[in-house]
């Protein structure tokens, strides 16, 4: 498997393993291993205290299965990973941490606050690929979501539009403009608590179209905006967690509550 941004004719390959006996000499012996099988050590990084991670290159592809083989023999070290590199897998090595994905959501990505560099990164990269794709972002208030979703967006080269926000004097969009922009040039951003629960019908109509569009958007508060829409999980390529530190909840009773206030 060639990735779309690797050199020709080089196979790469996302190599992790974890530090079992920690022993001077440990990584030449693993750098030296590399290169007897025809692996170009192309980036290295710690991405825990006990692991690091390689993105190899090679020209033979084949080897991996070996190099899988000579690891899972050794002892001072236990193989976590070895496979064609994912998005996932390239942020991890570029900033030295990995990202935390839900144990019972596959498609959840979990951050901190002070992860907001790896966050851009890591949504600047969802936003730059083309054609349409729904990104959720779940968070309780003024944590930094709509923050880091424009800055995600000036990442990936992208001009961003506000469907629904309450950044912006809780905004809701009644009409698109599509003589003044071309779609596939922006990130379309819907705060969903305002747009389920202070939406009218004309509201509406730019939302459904602009989940037809050929283009990025970000939801936040997906779990409202399924919760009060016809649509449903299966709308969301990935959702994105925001949280202040890891054990802070995420809880959507002020919403309720401000709910109930839009409605009287």
């Amino acid at each position: 498997m060639l990735p779309a941004d690797g050199e020709a004719g080089l196979a790469e390959f996302y190599f992790q393993y974890r530090i079992v006996r920690d022993r001077p000499g440990l990584l030449g012996d693993v750098a030296s291993l590399l290169g007897m099988l025809g692996f170009n050590i192309h980036q290295l990084n710690s991405v825990s205290d006990d692991s690091r991670a390689f993105l190899l290159q090679t020209r033979r592809p084949e080897h991996a299965q070996v190099l899988r083989s000579i690891v899972e023999g050794l002892e001072d070290i236990q193989l976590t990973a070895l496979r064609p590199p994912s998005l996932r897998d390239r942020i991890a090595l570029r900033h030295g941490r990995f990202i935390e994905r839900s144990d019972t959501e596959t498609r959840t990505y979990r951050f901190v606050r002070d992860e907001l560099g790896v966050l851009v990164d890591f949504v600047g990269e969802l936003l730059k690929r083309p054609g349409r794709q729904v990104i959720g972002m779940r968070g309780q208030p003024r944590v930094g979501k709509t923050e880091s979703i424009v800055a995600a967006s000036v990442y990936a080269n992208r001009r961003w539009i506000f469907i629904s926000s309450t950044l912006l004097k809780q905004t809701m969009l009644r009409d698109l403009p599509f003589d003044e922009f071309l779609p596939d040039q922006f990130v379309f951003i819907v705060d969903g608590a305002v747009t389920t629960f202070r939406g009218d019908e004309r509201h509406w109509e730019v939302v459904e179209d602009v989940l037809r569009l050929p283009a990025p958007v970000v939801i936040e508060h997906p779990d409202i905006f399924v919760k009060h829409s016809h649509f449903g999980w299966d709308l969301f390529d990935c959702v994105i967690e925001l949280r202040r530190d890891p054990e802070e909840q995420i809880l959507y009773e002020e919403y309720e509550r401000e709910a109930a206030r839009w409605q009287d």
